[in-house]
């Protein structure tokens, strides 16, 4: 079940992200950087020899021209040695059953690569976009979530609400029609939402940290999949890691975020 993170370009969450596929159930993680796609021989870089591709957070690109948007340009018109782009690879592993996380700047690029939401009748192009924060800055700290139990995201299948960090200033998410996020909620594509106290998808500042509609915070393909999110699982990968951890109750050492990883590993090993 070997695992892919890509680096590079100004992300920084690789070894907290390759921690937690480790401590969730991984036997082979390997962190390469994103140029080791364009190489040739031995220091080349294959999804084809991977079953899950984490695509994580940091400042991708610096985030110039806006959050991911540089890379996406790279991964749709580069072509590789093989020929073809990085975006054909893609669309051919996932087709092929294999699974991807985006996290934050991930999310960013699986957007505007028209992977997210990924409908058939997109036909490949973005339709949605992840913009600046309503309030116009950034936003560091934890946020609570609500997942969606009809979702079918494999990734936050059987899990409870939970807290999660998020730290970004592009995170607002608007869709290509004024009803599109009604629309992808109501088909079960938003496994994970922004929660105020009562557990209530909010769209209420500072609940929801970024103004998205309806809270959305996530978006999955139909096929549950590809999924991409805001906040930052890998980062509550033990329970210390928590800013209220001497007063919360726990059970084991795990932080709640290896959820996510633990099912895509359950689901490469049994199908389910």
């Amino acid at each position: 079940m070997s695992t892919l993170i890509l680096s590079g370009f100004g992300t920084n969450c690789e070894r907290e992200t390759a921690y937690a596929c480790r401590r969730s159930g991984a036997d082979g993680v390997r962190i390469r950087h994103i140029n080791q796609l364009y190489e040739t021989g031995a220091e080349q870089v294959r999804l084809d020899d991977h079953r899950f591709l984490v695509l994580i957070g940091g400042f991708l690109d610096g985030d110039d021209l806006g959050g991911a948007r540089a890379c996406a340009n790279r991964f749709r018109y580069r072509h590789l040695p093989g020929g073809g782009t990085v975006l054909e690879s893609l669309q051919r592993f996932i087709a092929g059953g294999g699974l991807v996380l985006g996290i934050c700047n991930g999310f960013q690029l699986l957007v505007r690569l028209g992977l997210l939401p990924g409908l058939p009748e997109g036909a490949g192009r973005q339709q949605v976009t992840l913009t600046q924060n309503a309030r116009g800055r950034f936003e560091d700290r934890w946020v609570r979530l609500t997942p969606d139990a009809e979702s079918p995201c494999i990734f936050t299948r059987g899990m409870a609400p939970v807290e999660l960090p998020i730290r970004h200033g592009e995170g607002r998410m608007v869709g290509e029609t004024p009803d599109f996020l009604e629309s992808m909620a109501a088909r079960h594509l938003v496994p994970l939402r922004y929660a105020d106290a009562a557990g209530q998808p909010t769209e209420a500042y500072p609940d929801n940290p970024n103004g998205s509609p309806l809270g959305v915070a996530s978006l999955c393909n139909a096929g549950g999949t590809v999924m991409g999110l805001m906040p930052h699982p890998e980062a509550y990968n033990h329970y210390t890691n928590h800013p209220r951890w001497t007063r919360m109750a726990h059970d084991g050492e795990d932080g709640a975020g290896l959820a996510l990883f633990r099912n895509a590993y359950r689901h490469l090993a049994t199908g389910r």
